[in-house]
């Protein structure tokens, strides 16, 4: 039986919601100002909240903005019941994330027909969920043992010569072999890393107020943050590799952590499939006109195929036999994701054997 949690302060209204819902084999719970709804809605976990918008000490939005802020209740089903009619408080609701509206006085159908809709949008959102947990779980399981095992063979493999006190070994010898356990405990601990925030990202997109969390981060000057990284990253490589860069400030709508991370994974993947002595480059221009910023990362290596830049997606490595490269293909992956989830797009360009270019649209923010 779904629980539907009713926050009314009108007595006659309440109690006449609660009879109706009653009556159509619902669970109705109701409380009488904002305090107690929220408190109720803590404690019972309804499937569906429905708040009265004027109310004395704790308004509708007061009881939006507390229960949206509150991991456990976010993401509950919110129609806003109001007398009101003027458009503003209608789009202020809407804005800050309720699902519904239905405007006093309303009839039995109405009230029942935004109930409905509201259920019907939740089954779609939960067999969505359920369908990308399905598939993750079956990507994982072709791919992670391979990940995890093969840098775990280098740590065992390494330790156990370091552990046998091998004869005639050098100081040097130790050093290298310590280096290798660590480089491959590094290696390991990021693959897992990325599985986790992969994860984390693939159900994220199945929730609409999850993304808009996403949606929300911002970053108010993205030249300073990207040139400081580019200089660090080329310093750790350790290659002596030319990275060139030409970025544009701008104010952008993802905050620092996401356009760090999508540095990060495309750095990776140009210097990991492209020759040591070719350059990479990182480009970043506004568009004013269209409202994004376009951050660019592009490698001289051995590029992609039409196909394959179409089948880009969580878990594929192409050409794993004939080049062996270490990663499971899921930078790629979780670039796209965090785009989506910003509102953003990738795009890739790509000629065999020449360069490949990896685009990341964002949307500007308005400071």
């Amino acid at each position: 039986m779904q629980k539907i949690l009713i926050i009314e302060d009108e007595d006659p209204v309440r109690e006449n919601i609660i009879e109706l819902l009653e009556a159509e084999g619902y669970k109705p719970l109701g409380a009488r100002d904002g305090s107690t709804g929220v408190a109720l809605a803590r404690t019972e976990r309804p499937q569906l909240i429905i708040c009265d918008i004027l109310m004395p000490h704790l308004d509708g939005f007061g009881v939006w903005g507390l229960l949206s802020k509150d991991q456990a209740t976010s993401t509950i089903p919110f129609i806003f019941l109001t007398a009101k009619t003027d458009r503003q408080d209608l789009r202020r609701g809407m804005e800050l994330g309720a699902d519904d509206y239905i405007t006093k006085p309303f009839t039995r159908d109405e009230l029942l027909r935004a109930i409905q809709a509201r259920f019907n949008k939740q089954d779609l959102l939960t067999s969505h969920a359920q369908r990308k947990l399905a598939e993750l779980r079956s990507s994982i399981t072709l791919s992670l043992p391979h990940e995890l095992l093969t840098p775990l063979s280098s740590i065992l493999g390494y330790s156990e010569l370091l552990s046998q006190e091998l004869p005639g070994i050098s100081y040097g010898q130790i050093i290298d072999l310590a280096n290798e356990i660590h480089a491959s405990g590094e290696r390991l601990l990021r693959t897992i890393q990325n599985y986790l925030f992969f994860a984390e990202l693939e159900l994220a997109l199945t929730d609409p107020r999850k993304v808009q969390v996403y949606r929300n981060g911002w970053l108010e000057s993205v030249k300073p943050v990207v040139e400081e990284y580019i200089s660090a990253f080329g310093l750790a490589q350790g290659q002596g590799r030319e990275v060139h860069f030409d970025i544009e400030d701008a104010a952008v709508g993802m905050a620092e952590i996401y356009i760090l991370k999508v540095l990060e994974e495309l750095l990776d993947n140009a210097m990991k499939y492209s020759p040591v002595e070719k350059p990479v480059g990182v480009v970043g221009k506004m568009n004013r006109g269209k409202g994004i910023y376009r951050l660019s990362v592009w490698d001289e290596g051995r590029g992609m195929t039409s196909d394959q830049i179409a089948e880009v997606a969580g878990f594929v490595q192409f050409d794993r036999r004939v080049y062996e490269q270490q990663g499971s293909g899921l930078g790629l992956a979780i670039v796209r994701r965090l785009a989506s989830l910003h509102g953003g797009d990738v795009t890739i360009i790509s000629t065999p054997g020449k360069r490949t270019v990896v685009e990341v649209t964002i949307p500007l923010h308005a400071v």
